[in-house]
């Protein structure tokens, strides 16, 4: 079972910037593509971000594009997620999630996607 924990959220000014790490246990090597995911009060939880974990290769919503940047680092089976010109409407629980199937001409951009959850984190934009 792989097990995925999130830090690094907390509280920052409108155009501040954040990185999220969401570390990775267990079997990893059965990952085949990690995400993003973030969830406002009374709101769906919505794709963020999403990379291939052997490849590095990065896919995002279009909402984050040009300000979050998603990374990993293999050797510590640790994902990040830079977030820079941060905006109240980014406030949300962040989660880290983990996909075991392979996708190789598409990203898995749906939570049913999706095989493993972490906990979450909060990031809270002020205006």
């Amino acid at each position: 079972q792989v097990q995925l924990v999130e830090s690094g959220g907390g509280l920052v000014q409108a155009g501040g910037s954040l990185r999220l790490s969401c570390d990775a246990s267990g079997p990893t090597f059965i990952i085949y593509t990690m995400g993003w995911f973030r969830q406002a009060p009374g709101k769906e939880r919505e794709f963020v971000a999403a990379i291939k974990w052997n490849t590095g290769s990065a896919y995002y919503a279009d909402s984050v594009k040009g300000r979050f940047t998603i990374s990993r680092d293999n050797a510590k089976n640790t994902m990040y997620l830079q977030m820079n010109s941060l905006k109240p409407e980014d406030t949300a629980a962040y989660y880290c999630a983990a996909d075991r199937t392979p996708k190789a001409w598409n990203w898995a951009t749906t939570r049913g996607e999706y095989n493993y959850w972490g906990q979450g984190t909060q990031v809270t934009v002020s205006s």
